[in-house]
């Protein structure tokens, strides 16, 4: 089978990936947790993952019938490393919600014209109206990432993104949109270990981008990005909730219940939606700083 890439991300696993890193891939077995900080050795069980999982749908499901009723609306911005899980925890939120009032904003790379008007604009295009909810696959946070790391955007204009920032979160809490902010923190043989998968599933190479096969190599440079911005930028009216992603199930019950807590409608079962789990959902401290 011919690889994408040439087979770069087989090729940086074998000669580019750091020692520690290849051989704690290479000793896992199937259900093990590959980064040592993690709170569990192991992924939540499939039955105790899908008996939670039903009672939160249940949850979505009324939390949107209550947007529609109430007119509230809801933003939910996913960021986090490449591979941690972002498409997968929005598909787990979307999988029932009546998608004429449930959305996805997964922007591509800004056109000619895009790159010429105020940065955030084309992000305001997808804000929600009254009883809707708009979902962010990756947000305004590329330009203090991605487009840093990369070299893509000017220092200035990433001084100017936040200096602007504060006030334009304010703007959106002040309209009376409910603006969640979510990163999924994977760690580095977890992310390499995802990507390795996805370079030998034909049905899940589409995922893989150059971006992916050149970051490889930038992962403390993108550390550095991401400390930044989680100082910057959790704010008070705007806070960051990070959840911890190398168990794929527990990040994406988390991130549900992290969404249901930040709603109120009719019937809302607390029993149901359950404690969110403390040792992988909190604030910015709970990422690893190694």
């Amino acid at each position: 089978m011919d690889l994408p890439f040439d087979g770069a991300i087989s090729r940086y696993f074998k000669e580019g990936a750091p020692k520690e890193v290849r051989k704690t891939i290479e000793k896992a077995g199937k259900d093990d947790i590959l980064t040592k900080s993690y709170p569990y050795k192991t992924d939540l069980k499939g039955k105790d993952y899908i008996a939670q999982m039903d009672r939160l749908q249940i949850e979505l499901a009324k939390m949107q019938n209550g947007l529609k009723i109430s007119g509230q609306r809801l933003m939910v911005v996913f960021e986090g490393r490449d591979a941690a899980g972002k498409g997968g925890t929005i598909k787990a939120v979307t999988e029932n919600l009546n998608p004429r009032s449930a959305y996805v904003v997964a922007l591509p790379k800004p056109t000619e014209r895009e790159s010429q008007q105020w940065y955030f604009q084309r992000y305001v295009d997808w804000f929600p109206a009254k009883g809707e909810i708009a979902l962010y696959d990756r947000s305004w946070y590329n330009r203090a990432m991605i487009e840093h790391v990369f070299g893509f955007c000017k220092a200035e204009d990433r001084a100017r993104f936040f200096r602007q920032l504060p006030e334009f979160e304010q703007m959106i809490v002040d309209e009376g949109i409910i603006l969640l902010k979510i990163w999924l923190e994977v760690g580095r043989a977890e992310q390499l270990k995802r990507f390795l998968d996805r370079e030998g599933d034909l049905l899940k190479q589409w995922k893989l981008s150059q971006i992916d096969v050149d970051g490889l190599a930038k992962w403390d440079d993108y550390c550095k990005a991401i400390d930044e911005t989680m100082d910057k930028t959790s704010f008070k009216h705007t806070p960051w909730t990070v959840i911890l992603s190398d168990d794929k199930k527990r990040a994406r019950i988390a991130a549900i219940q992290t969404i249901l807590g930040a709603v109120d409608y009719k019937g809302k079962d607390k029993d149901a939606i359950g404690k969110i789990d403390g040792k992988i959902c909190g604030g910015p401290d709970l990422r690893p700083k190694d």
